[in-house]
Parts: structure tokens; sequence; C-alpha cells
């Protein structure tokens, strides 16, 4: 018997897949050097049958958790966190209480935050990313006599610069 989020099926098979990508680079002479291996996503193909009462409550919950993304916790001979993915039953005479199952778990990974929004605020401005925009022209619609009051005003602003912020040699910031 295995389980899934609580809910128990009988896996009868059970297909691990271990896969990798490897970049090859051609050469004149000879075999391709291959130069990088990167692992992809582990992914479990399980089929059996979920029998007994509680059958329809467990394909409703299957359904439910690969259509809205759940992850979801497989332990059988093979324990995955993921996602389904490919959830087919087969509902035949030879099963009388239950359907027989085949989907497949895909293994996920979740992005954490990056550190810098824990840092106080002086420290977090410094480790942003400086994103340039370019300049860009303002619109406006004065006549020329106001432009030029204007861009007085503008010349102040651009002369403001913010100041980064230093700290003492020896504290835990600098």
């Amino acid at each position: 018997m295995a389980t899934l989020d609580g809910h128990y099926l009988l896996a009868e098979t059970e297909t691990p897949n271990f896969a990798v990508d490897i970049t090859e680079q051609p050469v004149e002479k000879g075999i391709n050097i291959t130069d990088h291996v990167q692992r992809k996503a582990r992914t479990v193909g399980i089929s059996g049958f979920v029998v007994g009462p509680d059958a329809g409550k467990v394909l409703s919950y299957l359904r439910n958790s690969s259509d809205t993304g759940r992850i979801i916790k497989y332990v059988g001979r093979t324990a995955i966190t993921g996602l389904i993915k490919d959830l087919t039953t087969s509902h035949t005479y030879s099963v009388a209480d239950g359907y027989s199952i085949s989907f497949t778990i895909i293994e996920v990974r979740i992005a954490s935050p990056s550190p810098a929004a824990k840092l106080p605020a002086p420290i977090r401005s410094q480790s942003a990313p400086i994103i340039n925009s370019g300049t860009k022209k303002s619109k406006s619609k004065k006549g020329k006599g106001e432009k030029k009051e204007k861009k007085g005003k503008k010349e102040k602003k651009e002369k403001e610069k913010t100041q980064k912020v230093k700290f003492k040699s020896g504290s835990k910031w600098a």
C-alpha cells in the first residue's frame, strides 16, 4: 500500500526517471566534446488501483490536486513531493469496488526570496540592482517662456545626487 497525502492506493508499478541534460560541442575530428551536465526534475510514473468505500473521494482529491496544481507527497517504494501530471483512470468490470489509475508525479522546487529584503533600508538600497531606463523627454503644452523657468529648476534637481551610506570599518555591515 502506498499513500498520497494520507489517501491509500495500491501501487502496482512505480517507474522513477532520473533524466539529465548533457550539452555537446562539435569538433572537426573525432567525437563531440561533452562539457556540461544539468539535472532535470525527477519524475515517477505510478500505476495501480484505488479500491474501497473511499475510492470516489480519492478520485475527486486527485482530480482537484491535478487541476489546481497542489503540491502532493507520495510515499510508496519511492518517495517524492511534486505535482500530478497525466492523471488517467480506467473503470472496468474487473475492479468492482474501485478503478485502476495511472499518473506521473513531477518533482517541484520552489524558489526562495532574495535575502536582500531582510537587510536594513540603507544597505538594501546599495544591494538593489541598478536599473537604468534611459532619459525620457517630457511632453509639455506650455509656452516657450515658461519652459526656460522650469529649466533652471530642473538643473538644481539634477545636481542633487543621492549619497551612499558609509559604514565604519569593522562593523558587520562594512
